[in-house]
């Protein structure tokens, strides 16, 4: 009777059953709100620890294999360099040939060329002949060699190339750069078979520290490398570590077993995360601030009490759009009628819950317009899946088009007896199929896209010589931009093609990126013969594609830019005959999902 008299009471202090059912569902909804927001507030700084601790760890170990495929590129070329017949003549013969040495030299010209990473290469026989870089460069000559680590290593170590940590490089005189240097010995073939001489590479910093960089969590978040016997082989505050204006904790990362070591207290600590090398002997360590990562659980605190505040505010509104439904059933009906009519094909405003004619009515509607979206959204996913496979399709005919061409000259000199250049083509094309057909991805950064067509040009130039020069001049703003693989090299191979192939003077070709309007904007300029306005016309048509027409390219490029990108992007052309052609690819500067 008390529990009736309650009820009672309850329902009195409201004016209608329209309000009981409002004041219900609010308290209700506000509750599980509350408890919801204080069960993930008590839970989020050790989740988001751990998830930060997991992440850290497998960036760091990516990074570690990042840099051992950098070091086996590295030695390939210790080993294509040392197995030279050039160089073993050079080093332990009677007398120099000079052919040879200029062989050698051209060979190292072509290494610099093309590697910015690389600050020298040279080879030292204990005979006291040596070539480095250009052979230009005078040599230090105070500099005792036996007291050079990599020198001497390079002669102890049986047959794999040794790594120095960080040192000052003092063999050219006036030059005291700070390198990592890869050195390989090389055997007298024609003597005692004992190693004699030593080849070496210099590596600049800029290359590790790109990876290490772009592997970093947070702002205040650094990696760093040490050797297997602590010494730094990299830091990007190293001066300082010298200087003793900053100290890290490397007995503590050389002695624990843990992939993750924490330092210091929870405001001021220190999240080290620790991934080590086998094929280097190097550990790679990323330093992340302990206040830094807690302040993402204080983000989230605010984003719960918000989003609590929003859902309490959204509950209301619902609680009374329910209670007002549950009287004016019809209304509801028509209006979502007219919502459809309209074409607005979302979920159904449309109350279900009543047994009679209505509510019968009700739901049929609501299942027929659930059923019209479900096939609304089967067709755009099934256009999407079409418009992804063509992309595909599109792109998987350029690969074999420039293969066939390259391979093409790779015989050629083969067959001319220039087995030089053939090893060089083939590394560099073993090079460019590694970067282009390895990644999965759909979409690289425009520097790998860049990287590629350097790679590519490198060969073209040692098919065309003294007929072909090129420059690259990319910002360094759009380097990160997403774009589409495979976008350049075709063009590239268009202008050489059509455009510096048949210009009796020798060429110049100019790959140039910059930002414009809010969009990326990469250019490929050349001086060739330049294109008639019939020929500028049909350029975008498509060509049959077989083994020896290359007009699958700016067709190819063009569709699967329009494709990925829109209509409102793409390749442009401007050509004067006899002057040059210049080809202009257009993408958004910002895209979704880009950092």
């Amino acid at each position: 009777m008390k529990k009736k008299n309650l009820s009672a009471w309850f329902i009195g202090r409201f004016n209608s059953i329209q309000s009981v059912i409002f004041a219900t569902v609010a308290v209700l909804i506000l509750s599980a709100v509350v408890v919801v927001t204080g069960v993930s507030m008590k839970f989020t700084n050790t989740s988001i620890f751990e998830n930060s601790s997991e992440y850290t760890h497998t960036i760091i170990q990516q990074m570690n294999q990042n840099i051992d495929s950098y070091i086996d590129y590295m030695e390939n070329i210790a080993y294509l360099i040392s197995s030279n017949e050039d160089v073993q003549d050079y080093l332990f013969a009677d007398e120099v040939d000079s052919e040879g040495r200029y062989r050698i030299l051209n060979q190292f010209q072509t290494i610099l060329d093309s590697r910015s990473d690389i600050r020298n290469v040279g080879i030292i026989s204990k005979n006291g002949r040596m070539l480095i870089n250009d052979g230009s460069k005078s040599v230090n000559r105070d500099l005792d060699l036996n007291t050079q680590e990599w020198y001497t290593k390079a002669l102890k170590s049986p047959e794999a190339p040794t790594l120095t940590s960080s040192h000052v490089q003092h063999i050219i005189s006036g030059e005291r750069p700070w390198v990592i240097t890869l050195s390989r010995g090389i055997r007298n073939r024609d003597g005692s078979g004992e190693k004699e001489g030593v080849f070496f590479i210099d590596l600049n910093y800029s290359a590790i520290s790109e990876l290490c960089d772009q592997s970093t969590v947070g702002t205040k978040g650094y990696a760093f490398i040490v050797d297997a016997k602590g010494n730094i082989v990299y830091h990007p505050q190293q001066q300082q570590l010298y200087n003793e204006l900053q100290t890290e904790n490397i007995s503590l990362i050389m002695n624990t077993d843990e992939d993750t070591v924490l330092t210091g207290t929870t405001n001021n600590g220190k999240l080290y995360s620790i991934s080590r090398s086998d094929k280097t002997g190097w550990t790679v360590v990323d330093c992340t601030s302990v206040r830094e990562l807690l302040s993402k659980s204080r983000q989230a605190q605010s984003v719960y009490v918000l989003t609590a505040i929003v859902l309490v505010i959204i509950a209301l509104l619902f609680s009374r759009f329910m209670a007002r439904s549950i009287t004016l059933p019809i209304q509801k009906l028509r209006d979502s009628m007219k919502k459809v009519q309209e074409g607005d094909f979302g979920v159904s405003d449309v109350v279900v819950d009543s047994k009679n004619e209505i509510g019968s009515l009700t739901k049929s509607f609501d299942v027929m317009t659930h059923k019209i979206q479900e096939l609304m959204e089967q067709n755009v996913h099934e256009q999407e899946e079409k418009r992804k496979s063509e992309l595909k399709a599109l792109q998987s005919q350029i690969n074999p088009h420039f293969l066939y061409n390259t391979l093409d000259s790779i015989i050629w000199m083969a067959e001319g007896k220039k087995n030089k250049e053939v090893v060089l083509m083939t590394a560099s094309l073993a090079r460019l199929l590694r970067q282009s057909i390895s990644n999965e991805d759909e979409v690289v950064p425009i520097a790998k896209e860049v990287e590629y067509a350097r790679g590519y040009l490198t060969i073209q130039k040692m098919r065309y010589k003294d007929k072909l020069e090129f420059q690259i001049d990319v910002d360094s703003s759009i380097l990160y931009i997403p774009l589409i693989k495979l976008v350049l090299q075709p063009i590239i191979e268009n202008a050489i093609y059509h455009g510096l192939k048949y210009k009796e003077s020798k060429g110049l070709l100019i790959v140039k990126g910059f930002m414009k309007d809010g969009n990326a904007v990469l250019q490929v300029i050349d001086d060739g013969v330049g294109m008639d306005e019939e020929t500028l016309a049909h350029i975008y048509d498509k060509h049959k594609v077989n083994y020896h027409s290359n007009g699958v390219g700016v067709y190819n490029v063009q569709k699967r830019l329009k494709l990925y990108y829109g209509d409102d992007y793409g390749i442009t052309y401007e050509s004067e005959k006899g002057k040059g052609t210049t080809a202009t690819i257009t993408i958004p500067g910002r895209q979704e999902g880009q950092l």
